[in-house]
């Protein structure tokens, strides 16, 4: 596994902690969904790394991780408040699950979806 992010010892696939992410942001009231939307979702969830990716997860020198996560949200929530509060969902689930802290959290607000 050449991608694979070294935790103490521990080679974890970016895979896993992308699934992390992903189900915790999924989690936050006025998420809509993860990635982009319309056919750019599609093609982003086979991107490889240096691409546009819904979640991309990297292990920085100093061992904490930075996470970006593109989210769409659902229109009459507030996008601040809904981006904070996927930072928090987010830094809390990786640092519970995987033991590593989390330097940063990006929070890509890439559409609204509309009530249909």
């Amino acid at each position: 596994m050449s991608d694979e992010i070294r935790l103490e010892g521990l080679g974890v696939a970016p895979g896993v902690l992308d699934t992390i992410v992903t189900v915790a942001t999924e989690q936050v009231e006025g998420v809509a969904a993860v990635g982009a939307p319309g056919i750019a979702g599609l093609v982003q969830k086979g991107a490889r790394k240096g691409t546009s990716r819904a979640v991309d997860v990297c292990m920085g020198e100093d061992g904490e991780l930075s996470v970006a996560v593109h989210i769409q949200v659902r229109f009459g929530h507030r996008i601040r408040e809904v981006a904070e509060r996927v930072q928090e969902a987010v830094t809390e689930a990786l640092s519970s699950q995987v033991g590593v802290p989390v330097a940063i959290v990006d929070v890509y607000v890439d559409g609204l979806v509309f009530p249909e």
